[in-house]
């Protein structure tokens, strides 16, 4: 029979008015304790890990052999064991991949040679939808079709699109290729496919189609560009095929609405230019576009006269690099329906401290969307968002920073300290959520006409001034959380995550997720 050790510590017992005297007592005092069955694990627990692999713990004992795991699908008794693994306690803790969309109840015992096996230790997970969907790689979505791929060899029948009712069934070939070809699609248009096993959902992918260029100007790198954009009609979408365009180098006045975009997504045409809007522009779209200001450009966009009929500005899907102020500026009386980046890598811009990054002045921007990019070196020594207050307009603006990778923004040299939010128009609404916040000395805010941001669910690494307790006006996020995101070569700009509990939590810039 094994004998489990116990170490007793003897305490000598004082109570007041009572002596037990143990002169006579002769027992051996116990120290080992003969137990014939295994004791069972303790403090177990399940995490659901990238959708459908469930992360098992449990606190080891000394002298088990190994131990038994069963699981039971959506049945608590667990009369049918679909899965049953041998653990050692060095494999703790043990990531189980199972099916999706399913409750698992989960039952661990201990297994000691010469005793009888623990009592079951269990407890339950529900796993999210399953997702053999692998990753989008370049040229996978063109204008009016998709190449999908899946782990080849699964079990997989069909795929349904939306929107538009779109069913393709799965070929013997396809299924073992893992990736399927689907025509017919319209352009620019964002579609959900659903991946399917019979009635089974094993995976789920949103993308969206590129350009079909359709009634738009396709341009190619040997045309002249500037004159391209110069003869263009109000409204109108020029489409870049890819290349360099930066011989053609110019400050580009507009009057007129204009859409700039690439052809493809994955292969961006190569600008090196910046624009001044002035009154009858009203919608400024610059998409998919390498923008370059070669070190010497000033501001990437700037309201340049007074309108009280600005529309939207937005960037989307681009990189923008090496300007020496502004992502966008206005210091006129100017009112702007809304200012969007989004899914874009920008990086170097603001160096030269000439003004903040992004710097609404005298002027009126109803919403200012930032959400699902990265931002490397930006804005050192200047604020990350500023709106002054003005006697021009009235109305609420919102801010908003939304899975965003920030790293080094708004990094100060000195103890002049500079801030994520410097606002001070009269009615505003802050907020900042699934953000990563690294290697800054940056303030959130710290003037009184600055309002409270909302805070969900952001990460901070090396910006104590951020999170830090400190008397009002200074604003700070209380409920962040400070792990280390792990990435991948933040020098070389690669801001892949490994933090597991991050990657869950889906935070910071979504392209470095993995």
């Amino acid at each position: 029979m094994k004998k489990f050790i116990i170490k007793i510590v003897l305490a000598s017992l004082f109570v007041t008015g009572t002596l037990i005297s143990c002169t006579g007592y002769n027992e051996d005092v116990i120290d080992m304790l003969e137990v014939n069955r295994a004791f069972a694990p303790i403090q177990l627990t399940a995490t659901i890990r990238t959708q459908t692999t469930v992360e098992l713990n449990w606190t080891p004992r000394d002298n088990v052999d190994h131990y038994v795991v069963e699981f039971s699908a959506d049945d608590p008794n667990f009369t049918s064991i679909v899965k049953t693994v041998n653990v050692d306690a060095s494999e703790l803790p043990i990531k189980i991949p199972m099916e999706g969309e399913t409750v698992y109840s989960i039952r661990v015992k201990a297994i000691v040679n010469g005793l009888e096996d623990s009592n079951w230790t269990t407890i339950t997970a529900t796993t999210l939808t399953e997702q053999i969907f692998t990753g989008i790689i370049d040229g996978d979505i063109l204008g009016t079709q998709a190449t999908l791929r899946w782990i080849p060899n699964s079990n997989v029948t069909q795929i349904k699109l939306s929107p538009g009712d779109i069913t393709h069934v799965i070929t013997a070939q396809e299924k073992m290729d893992g990736m399927a070809t689907i025509t017919g699609l319209s352009g620019e248009t964002a579609y959900t496919a659903t991946l399917y096993n019979g009635t089974k959902v094993r995976g789920v992918q949103t993308f969206t189609t590129g350009v079909d260029v359709g009634d738009a100007t396709l341009v190619k790198p040997t045309d002249d560009l500037l004159q391209k954009i110069a003869d263009a009609t109000s409204g109108a979408v020029l489409v870049l095929e890819p290349g360099d365009y930066t011989a053609q180098t110019a400050t580009i006045t507009l009057a007129k609405s204009i859409t700039l975009r690439g052809l493809r997504s994955f292969n961006k045409p190569l600008l090196k230019l910046n624009f001044l809007l002035t009154a009858g522009t009203v919608n400024v779209s610059l998409i998919d576009l390498d923008l370059s200001g070669g070190s010497t450009m000033t501001d990437l966009v700037r309201y340049n006269e007074a309108s009280n009929n600005y529309g939207t500005l937005l960037y989307s899907g681009c990189n923008i690099h090496d300007f020496t102020r502004s992502l966008v500026a206005a210091n006129i009386a100017a009112k702007i329906t809304s200012f969007t980046v989004e899914n874009s890598i920008v990086k170097n811009v603001n160096t030269a401290a000439g003004g903040d990054f992004i710097d609404f002045r005298l002027s009126y921007v109803g919403d200012i969307m930032v959400k699902n990019n990265t931002f490397n070196n930006c804005s050192p020594e200047r604020d990350f968002v500023r709106v002054d207050a003005t006697t021009n307009f009235t109305g609420n603006i919102n801010v908003t920073l939304e899975n965003n990778t920030m790293y080094k923004v708004s990094n100060s040299s000195t103890t002049t300290y500079r801030r994520i939010f410097y606002t001070r128009f009269s009615t505003h609404t802050l907020v900042s959520k699934n953000n990563i916040f690294d290697s800054t000395n940056a303030l959130y805010a710290n003037q009184s006409t600055t309002s409270t941001p909302t805070f969900t669910n952001n990460n901070y690494t090396n910006t104590a001034n951020l999170i830090t307790v400190a008397a009002s006006p200074i604003k700070y996020d209380a409920s962040g959380t400070s792990l280390d995101p792990g990435f991948t070569n933040a020098a070389t700009g690669d801001f892949t995550i490994s933090n597991q509990t991050l990657k869950d939590r889906l935070v910071g810039d979504s392209r470095w997720i993995k």
